[in-house]
């Protein structure tokens, strides 16, 4: 069979080994990327959908929207699980016998080739999440707390198909890619990437689902194992291990959960309305879900330049703008805030400078004050040019965790976590989601004001830093600041909830 040109170099390349892809340009003004998820992605299993607004009022550039993986990695306590196949919903995962990162490693390279120029770098590769505690591949942390609710610690897709809506252009371009592992002819491959593209823009062009009147809902009624009295010994007892001198800071959290019968995509449309941010992401996992609207690189590992932007230091907004402003001055002025940030800020030059060229790691914004719907934050901005031996694994494990959900010194801070959290952190917090691209660079996000959707059930996890003169009721209220857009969202999603 003859596909012209195009299929001449898709055979070609694959032949050779190398993966390659087949484009298709929507030129496409009306469709949003939250309604074409509802046409192409609700209810798909491994269908992510990752959105940015800038500054928390513009919307970024690039939104993607990923489906139908060739391949799932999952990690879980270091052993590695793998699923291929055309249909991974239904595929079986299969133990390898490589450790972790070998693994990961070996899947990167599998999925590595040069994308076409006029591609941006999220348009093949990896997506999903790492979890807090994948830190342990690296860091003899002991054995975790325990996880309820038994998910892994990692998932990793290769999605054969990827949507990238350019705010910029107003198009659509759609993204099928072929890789040899796959073990297809390529005509096969080509054949198959062609009916991707032609299944999407079919489903994309339907009109959205019909949506009943929304009946209201009763607000989830959050709950932790950890009151404010419990709270208090938790920092207490990190208060002692600073004294003693373990550490400087350490970042304590809890995790809320309510019943949950709703369907999370509401609950993600709610929270990028009311907590619009740098990292909006919605990842269905087949057996958990989550949703988040993060204001923190964990890393990113792009043109060559290493990226980490420590966030500490917190306020709620004002009701005002004259109060918002004076909540700034405060935030700014206030010693134990500027001191905890300074010291995330250093710890964030060590991250960077693990992973630099010697000498190329500067800070390039210190001591911003960014806004969000319920609180601001203090930023600063370290960079480095990546040292030419590292990949973007090396990136992200000198970020993980990132030091504002763990502490200083970070090794220290987490045995200390482990001792005083309940449960294990998982996925649902302090961890990073996001991809890392076919050309090998890397976006990832701290998960942070996010949801994590599991039995039934929807969790909110947030923390506060624990420094020498902190106050255990202001660092509590802190917490619950933290966790309150998403418990907003989670109160409004009957409303974007969406029946059939």
């Amino acid at each position: 069979m003859s596909h012209g040109d195009d299929f001449a170099a898709f055979s070609k390349g694959l032949t050779a080994g190398r993966p390659q892809v087949v484009v298709r340009r929507l030129v496409d003004d009306l469709e949003t990327p939250v309604s074409a998820y509802l046409k192409v992605g609700r209810g798909r299993p491994y269908a992510f959908l990752l959105e940015s607004v800038e500054g928390g009022a513009v919307n970024g550039r690039y939104s993607i929207i990923t489906r139908e993986p060739d391949v799932v990695w999952r990690c879980r306590d270091g052993q590695v699980e793998v699923a291929r196949g055309g249909d991974v919903a239904t595929a079986r995962f299969t133990p390898t016998e490589s450790l972790a990162l070998d693994s990961l490693r070996a899947l990167m390279a599998a999925s590595r080739f040069d994308l076409p120029d006029d591609l941006p770098p999220m348009a093949a590769g990896l997506f999903g999440v790492f979890g807090y505690d994948m830190v342990r591949l690296l860091e003899p942390l002991g054995a975790p707390n325990p996880d309820p609710l038994d998910l892994p610690d990692a998932v990793l897709t290769r999605p054969a198909l990827v949507a990238i809506f350019d705010s910029v252009k107003h198009e659509i371009v759609l993204v099928s890619a072929a890789y040899p592992d796959a073990g297809l002819s390529p005509d096969a491959a080509w054949t198959a990437a062609v009916a991707r593209l032609d299944a999407f823009e079919n489903e994309l062009r339907a009109p959205l689902p019909a949506r009943s009147r929304p009946q209201p809902a009763p607000a989830p009624a959050f709950t932790s194992p950890v009151g404010p009295t419990d709270f208090d010994v938790m920092v207490a007892a990190g208060k002692d291990y600073i004294s003693s001198g373990d550490v400087f800071q350490v970042v304590l959290s809890h995790r809320f959960s309510a019943p949950w019968n709703t369907d999370p995509f509401a609950f993600y449309r709610s929270l990028r309305r009311q907590n619009p941010s740098p990292y909006l992401f919605y990842l269905d996992f087949q057996d958990f879900q989550l949703a988040g609207s993060s204001p923190e690189i964990l890393v990113r590992l792009k043109d060559g330049g290493v990226t980490i932007r420590p966030l500490a230091g917190t306020r709620p907004r004002g009701a005002t703008p004259e109060a918002d402003k004076a909540l700034e001055v405060e935030l700014l002025a206030d010693p134990k805030e500027r001191a905890e940030h300074l010291m995330l800020l250093d710890l964030g030059r060590n991250d960077v400078g693990r992973v630099s060229a010697p000498g190329t790691v500067e800070v390039t914004e210190s001591f911003v004050v960014e806004r969000y719907s319920q609180v601001m934050h203090i930023v600063s901005n370290v960079q480095g040019r990546a040292d030419p031996s590292i990949d973007a694994v090396d990136a992200l494990l000198a970020a993980l965790p990132a030091g504002t959900l763990s502490g200083a010194p970070k090794v220290r801070a987490m045995e200390i976590i482990d001792e005083l959290e309940l449960t294990k952190r998982g996925v649902g917090y302090g961890g990073g989601v996001g991809y890392i691209s076919a050309s090998g660079e890397a976006d990832i996000c701290i998960v942070l004001r996010t949801a994590l959707f599991a039995r039934d059930q929807i969790f909110v996890q947030a923390g506060a830093g624990v420094v020498a003169d902190s106050d255990p009721a202001a660092e509590y209220a802190e917490t619950l600041a933290k966790a309150r857009a998403p418990m907003r969202a989670a109160e409004d999603a009957w409303r974007y909830d969406i029946v059939g």
